[in-house]
């Protein structure tokens, strides 16, 4: 994308979720000002704490408003830029936003405390927003059996999340070799803008 000053800052490092956002940016077809943050002496400064608090990216701001969290980010440009279709229609919400914060909440935890060597009792299922990262998975499995993306048959920016957490989950290992998450990855893999926007980070981690 540009880098020519635009309404849209987008805050990131290649090798980080800020793909994530990048691969939302690109599907939106939104022209955006790139600001690579660097881990050891950008995320903790005071001029970026002053954009997010917690020191993380991705974060975009647009027209000075500022937007952190990937599944957040994902959902805002799909919002505010309406005419690129990846929003959700009023029939597909449920199942948008349902999968959208699944994704981000409890299938994320259960993936990360594993990573951990994190495991939860029968008894403590009841406590953790996930239950267990086998029900997590299984509940994913279930959806994906179900139909080609997340709202059905029609590519959304759920899908610019939920598929990503699965294209890197089969890629580092932390989800199971399912048939259904290889089928939905390699649709996912096959588009244009995603294709585009791995490009540019592959890129930039080269020049690193």
């Amino acid at each position: 994308m540009s880098s020519s000053p635009s309404a849209l800052t987008f805050y990131t490092n290649p090798m980080s979720r800020g793909q994530i956002a990048r691969w939302a940016l690109h599907e939106a077809g939104v022209d955006y000002d790139q600001k690579i943050v660097e881990y050891a002496e950008d995320m903790k400064s005071a001029e970026y704490l002053a954009i997010n608090p917690m020191g993380k990216v991705p974060a975009i701001v647009h027209d000075g408003k500022t937007v952190t969290e990937c599944a957040a980010i994902c959902a805002y440009l799909a919002d505010a830029f309406p005419d690129t279709g990846l929003a959700p229609t009023p029939d597909e919400r449920a199942d948008y936003y349902r999968w959208l914060f699944f994704a981000a909440g409890p299938l994320e935890q259960a993936v990360f405390d594993r990573n951990l060597g994190l495991s939860v009792t029968e008894e403590q299922e009841r406590s953790a927003g996930y239950g267990s990262y086998d029900r997590a998975m299984d509940v994913l499995d279930q959806m994906l059996q179900s139909r080609d993306y997340v709202c059905g048959d029609r590519f959304t920016m759920a899908d610019v999340y939920v598929g990503s957490q699965v294209d890197w989950g089969l890629q580092f290992k932390t989800f199971p070799e399912r048939d259904s998450f290889t089928a939905y990855a390699e649709r996912l893999r096959e588009r244009e803008k995603y294709k585009e926007s791995k490009a540019v980070d592959a890129a930039l981690i080269q020049q690193a």
